[in-house]
Order: C-alpha cells, then structure tokens, then sequence
C-alpha cells in the first residue's frame, strides 16, 4: 500500500485576485494560494484522498501563508523547501466580467523555480500512486533539472506520471523554446491533461481534439483529457488494443472566476483513478463517469473566487452529480 495517491511537484504561489474597487477607486486584491500542481495535489486531498507537495518559496509570510493553507486542507508540506535567494512568487489575477482570467507574475525567476533536488526526500517520489508535474518548472533552473531527475526517480520505482502543461507565455523564452520543452515531458507522461487551447497552440489551429490525442499518445501516453471549458471534456484512452473516446458535457453554472478550472479538475479524474487497485484497469462506462465528476469538480470551482479556496469536498460534488 503507497502512502499517498498523489504527490505533486512544481510551482506554488500566491494569486492575487482581483475583488473590487476600493472608496478611492483603487483596485483591492485578495490574497490566495495558487500554483497550477499544487491546486490539482489540494483538490484530491479536499476530496479525502492522501498527498504531498513539492516545491519552494521564500523566507517570508507569503511563504508562510502557502503552508498554513496547504495544511488546512491536510496536504503533506514536508517538502515544500525554503530559499533566501528569492522570494516567494506573486501572480496579479484580473477577471473579465466571463470570469476569464489574465496574469501579471513576478517571477524573475521566483522562489518557485529554486527546488533542489538533492535536498528531496526521494522516499516521497516512490511512495505514491501517481507523480504529478507541469510544464512551468522547465523554465529556469534548478527547477528544470530536479523536475526531469523526480520524474526519472519516480518512473524508476514504477510510479505513474501524471502532466499538466498548464501554458503561460509570460513565463518562458519565447514559443519555441517553450513548445520544446513542454513537449518533452509527454515522452515521460503516462496521464496527460491540456487544454483545448494547449491543443491548438502546440499542433495547429486545424487540429481537432482526436488528432490532437493522437498526436499526445503517439510519445506514450495512456490517458489523455482535454479540457473544453463549460462544453465539458474530451478524454481518449489507448492501451496496447483498447481504444476509448469521446466527450463528456460540463455543467451549466454561473461562471464567477475560472482560475483552478482545469487544476480542479484533473484533481477530480485523479482521485477517481487513484482510488482503483489498478489505475487503468477500467471500462469505458466508468472512465466516462469519472470525467463527469472532474467536470463537477472544476464547476463547483469556478462558481466562487480563488482556486484553492474554491475547492469543492466529497459531499458538494455528489450533492452536484445527483
């Protein structure tokens, strides 16, 4: 029996929401935890499933505010490191009057990107189901280094990968530097989860999700989901000579802020698989099932402000699907 379903590396942070305007006229922000890998580790374990975060902030209360909140919600902290270096990483969160979002980081390049991995408990890499990574932690070092040498610790001890490449063009060196890098992690991958616009940005404006899928599962991958936004999801699995695909419809709710929407919902699907003895020894009828809650998930999500705060437990998301 692993100790935990998931453990999660990669960029933890505070968002900045935007909440109002002050008496002068002056824009209010409110403070919350963020980080696309430790919102996905947060929504599993505000579910009741077991989980760990790794990652690094800085020597300050922003630091401190990351683990208080991390820990309400019964995430493993252990290895979340500290760094003089750099302090802990701020992203500016404005909202469209959809509750679509747009960032302004600092991040130059943050304390985020200081994870050792030599300092690395490596016991939390191989007791989990599922090791859970993103694309933001290849943009400088030693982030970078210590992702691709968790992930290879973690494949090493027969752990299941899981990939986000969550695509943030503010952070990186240009397109092509970025699509190389976020492309590479796929050949590692074994569950992956991108966007319909990560689809079109990576492969084409032309594609359509099954070729994209295809494009996906040709470098490896098992399991991949596409996120459509309020039209739900489209998932395809394929597995030696199992094939499944199709698209599971999302739920009609007032959209307030969508920060976390995708997060909270690969959160979802990995509580549901890491719950199984065998994680891909499923049928189709249950896969779908499972893409519905990750689609319950992620609405009860955008229905309030935050992504962490936002997270929804176990009795909101069946109360939901019922």
């Amino acid at each position: 029996m692993k100790k935990n379903h998931l453990v999660a590396l990669g960029e933890i942070l505070i968002d900045f929401t935007f909440n109002g305007k002050s008496p002068d006229g002056n824009n209010l922000y409110q403070e919350n935890t963020g980080g696309a890998p430790a919102n996905c580790v947060s929504c599993l374990c505000k579910l009741g499933g077991k989980g760990a975060f790794i990652g690094c902030t800085g020597k300050d209360s922003f630091g401190e505010d990351v683990r208080k909140t991390l820990k309400s919600i019964n995430v493993d902290t252990k290895e979340i490191q500290y760094t003089e270096s750099q302090h802990t990483t701020l992203a500016f969160v404005t909202l469209s009057e959809t509750g679509e979002r747009s960032f302004s980081f600092c991040r130059n390049p943050g304390a985020d990107t200081q994870i050792d991995f030599d300092t690395i408990d490596k016991s939390c890499l191989e007791d989990t189901k599922i090791f859970h990574i993103g694309s933001l932690s290849l943009t400088d070092e030693p982030a970078a280094t210590c992702t691709i040498k968790a992930i290879e610790k973690a494949k090493k001890a027969g752990v299941l990968i899981s990939y986000d490449p969550n695509w943030r063009e503010a952070l990186w060196k240009g397109k092509k530097d970025a699509f190389e890098k976020i492309k590479s992690l796929f050949n590692y991958a074994d569950i992956v989860k991108v966007s319909d616009e990560e689809v079109f940005l990576l492969y084409g404006k032309n594609i359509d999700y099954k070729e994209g899928a295809e494009k996906i599962h040709s470098q490896g991958v098992r399991l991949v989901f596409i996120t459509l936004g309020k039209d739900g999801a489209f998932y395809s699995y394929k597995n030696k000579d199992i094939e499944y695909s199709g698209i599971v419809k999302g739920f009609d709710v007032k959209t307030v802020d969508t920060t976390g929407a995708g997060d909270s919902f690969f959160g979802g699907i990995l509580y549901c698989l890491t719950r199984r003895n065998d994680i891909f020894d499923f049928d189709e009828k249950t896969l779908a099932e499972y893409v519905r809650f990750g689609n319950a998930v992620a609405a009860l999500c955008v229905s309030k402000k935050g992504a962490i705060p936002a997270l929804p437990d176990i009795e909101e998301v069946k109360s939901l699907l019922k």
